[in-house]
């Protein structure tokens, strides 16, 4: 019997992803980790920032505190469960760009979004001497308005210019990356 579950290609298993993880905390290196077997569970061909958000609500009990608790957290889970079994159907077709990232076509790994907030992520770490969090994608995630993952947000309930906030407040480090902020 086939599995329905899609196999990753090679170059997904390379060094094309590991130096995308470089200068990531174990545990955020988890979450990518997830992030992908989400993205090849789905069907997408390329992780972005709605199975970034999903993995770290799932795993980073600090970025679930940022986000907020109760029904909108609860709603907002639900959306994301939703889209992984059909709600993003209208995405898979697509990559997710909002025109200020370049897009390759045809490439697998991260969409143009993703990996732009991958290093945004980096940078924010940088600004404490250490290696990336969870919170620092939350918030390179939340930086671009166009990104999938303050939709899903935004549908929820959940103001993500707020949440950005908050994550600044709590860091103390207000970095922006390229267009980050807005």
């Amino acid at each position: 019997m086939q599995s329905r579950i899609p196999r990753q290609s090679a170059l997904e298993h390379g060094t094309h992803r590991a130096d995308n993880d470089a200068g990531l905390s174990d545990e955020l290196a988890s979450v990518v980790g997830g992030a992908r077997r989400r993205a090849v569970r789905d069907g997408d061909r390329q992780v972005d920032t709605a199975h970034l958000l999903h993995s770290l609500l799932e795993s980073d009990p600090e970025t679930r505190a940022v986000v907020g608790d109760g029904p909108q957290l609860a709603r907002l889970l639900g959306y994301l469960v939703q889209r992984s079994i059909g709600y993003g159907l209208r995405w898979q077709s697509g990559v997710e760009d909002s025109g200020s990232v370049p897009v390759v076509s045809g490439s697998t790994g991260y969409s143009p979004l993703a990996a732009a907030a991958m290093e945004c992520a980096c940078v924010r770490a940088a600004g404490r001497e250490g290696p990336a969090r969870g919170t620092d994608l939350l918030a390179a995630i939340l930086a671009d308005p166009q990104a999938r993952a303050v939709e899903v947000l935004a549908r929820a309930g959940i103001d993500p210019r707020a949440v950005f906030a908050r994550l600044d407040d709590r860091s103390g480090v207000n970095q922006e990356c390229g267009e980050a902020g807005r």
